[in-house]
């Protein structure tokens, strides 16, 4: 039962602008067919990032948004569960590789905006659109840092670390998943993915696996942790708002993998949605999450960023998705049982 969640309600009408937030609003998400008006969406976007981008939809469209916000295992959990009767129109967030083992549960639609849409991230599937380009990075927080370094993975090992990096579980946490398979490439041997790290890196977080990507960026940004596994917009807009950290590109090699908005099969609300998807996609919002939100846009007329660093410029990997797509479940199941035995010691 969905008894207890973080709710972000928006409504405009002309000038007025309502912005809700609750750190535990008892809502409950509609169970009558067809009975809510609203466009519903799930996201496990940071409140900052959805805020603006809702609010412009909202006044260019008059269609009212009721976004709901969790981790990205809660909201597949959800999706799946409602697949009969879905109380949600679309999934807005979560990276490809988290998304594509459950790509059944999202309908076909190829946006007005495909065209512009950069090779690499064209929809090929259908059902997968892209929405913007994620790179994994390292979140450092230069109070707690002094004058220490932390230049890449194995920087995090130092012993005067231990207990003090923030990692949320990969199988509830898209973000974490893709820095797991940024390591098992970044961190492998001539004949092995880099699974030594990992168990090194298990026992580095003397038993903290933390339940969701935000408890990590927060974590960092509020001093309970040195340094934190995350992606590259958590970390600047923390230093947008003030926050005391810094962006870490790993020197063994940086992963950047696309994260999507995603059409709910049965969506109550389909023709909402869609304007949603086409809005999203389109070059203004997408201009938008470039030039103010800390986003890399997937499209080939939106310029990139001053703030961020050119991907030519970093250590980039280009990893075989094909491989990652077939071993994914394996290196879940791996993770796990390296992390109960560490757990155990």
């Amino acid at each position: 039962m969905r008894e207890w969640i973080k709710v972000i309600s928006f409504l405009i009408a002309g000038s007025f602008f309502l912005y809700v937030i609750g750190s535990l609003i008892p809502y409950h998400v509609n169970t009558k067919e067809n009975d809510n008006d609203k466009l519903v969406i799930y996201t496990q976007h940071p409140v900052e990032f959805v805020t603006p981008i809702v609010r412009e939809f909202e006044a260019r469209t008059d269609i009212e948004v009721e976004v709901v916000r969790a981790g990205s295992g809660q909201l597949l959990d959800w999706i799946e569960e409602d697949r009969e009767n879905p109380k949600a129109d679309i999934l807005w967030g979560g990276s490809y590789y988290t998304i594509k083992p459950h790509a059944e549960l999202f309908a076909a639609y190829q946006t007005e905006n495909e065209p512009y849409v950069r090779s690499e991230f064209k929809n090929t599937e259908g059902n997968l659109i892209r929405f913007t380009d994620v790179p994994s990075v390292i979140m450092v927080n230069t109070d707690l840092l002094g004058n220490e370094i932390i230049e890449g993975y194995e920087d995090l090992l130092k012993p005067e670390f231990y207990g003090k990096i923030a990692f949320a579980d990969p199988n509830i946490s898209s973000s974490s998943l893709e820095q797991l398979i940024n390591i098992l490439y970044a961190c492998r041997g001539e004949d092995e993915w880099g699974w030594k790290y990992v168990e090194a890196l298990c026992r580095q977080l003397d038993g903290k696996l933390l339940t969701s990507s935000s408890a990590v960026y927060n974590g960092v940004a509020n001093g309970e942790f040195v340094a934190g596994l995350t992606f590259e917009e958590a970390v600047a807009g923390s230093m947008d708002d003030g926050k005391h950290v810094a962006i870490v590109y790993m020197k063994e090699g940086v992963i950047s993998t696309p994260d999507g908005v995603y059409l709910i099969q049965n969506a109550p609300h389909r023709d909402a949605a869609v304007e949603f998807l086409n809005f999203v996609t389109g070059y203004d919002a997408q201009y938008m999450i470039t030039a103010q939100l800390n986003r890399r846009s997937v499209r080939v007329d939106v310029p990139a960023t001053d703030k961020l660093p050119a991907k030519d410029t970093l250590p980039m990997l280009q990893p075989d998705s094909a491989e990652i797509e077939s071993h994914r479940n394996e290196w879940l199941a791996q993770f796990n049982q390296i992390w109960k035995e560490c757990a155990h010691e």
